[in-house]
């Protein structure tokens, strides 16, 4: 991993999810006057943790991302508390590097992809603006989407696009995608082949919604890097703080919650809440993107040992 020095970009601020939740999860009374090290593995564009710094005087962050984009945003969103944060730019699942740094008494990871990365058509997640087949989270990845795609068959790709996307569809999506992968150009055809091979009534969401997620999740391996991220999350926690998780779709709520009910049946770790917290009506009304975020914490009680890492 790299540390990254702040940077003075004008980049607009982010509308965090559930920040209370995540704030009170994290930092319950009595904890946030104190010496703490917060990590933020998704830092994303800062919204978050500048909700945590502006409410708790003493926090030091790491302030991670794989986004290098992203993280260029954050650093100006938090300029403002920089002798506060190191940045840096990697992977969760590649946290066991950082285990010389002192252990952290709170984590967060936020799964969600970001406005920004959603809104910009270079990066190639968005199905309603023409981009390249990219959809890389990490941007020094050589492998793009159009590379991926030209690399499977058709029984792989519907068998992704049931696994990551329940795309009820899968079959008659990959046979199309496939016949049409060496003329598509960009997303917008992408999503117009779906949605022709989805021959139903019009959906609630676009009908490229689920292929999209699929092959996003499949081409960043983002569950994988999720169970491995997990596991080294709780490793380097300090007993006694607490993960917070902040999820967007079922695959990755239900890891979280099968990783977190093991800890807390071996006595590692204590649940905050049998059932995840949901955002408020108000919130999602003011940030519809909030709707299917789930959030699920625990504390840690028991010392893992760094070399199971």
């Amino acid at each position: 991993m790299q540390n990254k020095d702040p940077s003075s970009l004008p980049f607009p601020l982010h509308t965090p999810v559930m920040p209370q939740q995540v704030y009170r999860c994290l930092f319950p009374e009595g904890k946030k006057n104190f010496p703490l090290w917060f990590w933020d593995l998704t830092v994303g564009m800062g919204g978050h943790t500048r909700f945590i710094l502006e409410r708790c005087p003493n926090v030091r962050v790491l302030a991670l991302d794989c986004d290098e984009e992203a993280l260029e945003r954050a650093k100006e969103n938090l300029k403002d508390f920089a002798p506060r944060i190191d940045f840096y730019l990697g992977n969760f699942r590649h946290l066991w590097q950082l285990k010389s740094l002192p252990s952290p008494e709170a984590i967060l990871m936020d799964l969600g992809v970001s406005s920004y990365q959603l809104e910009n058509p270079q990066r190639g997640f968005s199905f309603q603006k023409a981009g390249p087949l990219d959809m890389r989270m990490d941007l020094s990845s050589p492998i793009t989407l159009k590379d991926f795609l030209k690399n499977l068959d058709q029984k792989e790709l519907a068998n992704i696009l049931w696994e990551y996307g329940q795309e009820r569809y899968s079959r008659p999506i990959a046979k199309a995608i496939l016949r049409a992968r060496h003329r598509i150009q960009d997303t917008l055809q992408l999503a117009e082949i779906v949605s022709k091979a989805v021959k139903v009534p019009p959906r609630r969401i676009h009908p490229a919604t689920r292929t999209f997620q699929a092959l996003r999740i499949a081409l960043n391996d983002e569950l994988g890097a999720l169970e491995e991220g997990l596991r080294a999350a709780f490793a380097l926690l300090k007993k006694g703080g607490r993960m917070a998780i902040l999820s967007f779709h079922s695959l990755e709520d239900r890891l979280v919650k099968r990783f977190f009910q093991k800890l807390s049946q071996e006595k590692k770790g204590r649940l905050l809440w049998k059932k995840p917290q949901r955002p408020t009506p108000e919130e999602v009304a003011q940030n519809p993107r909030s709707r299917s975020a789930k959030l699920r914490c625990l504390e840690k009680e028991s010392e893992e040992a760094l070399s199971a890492l």
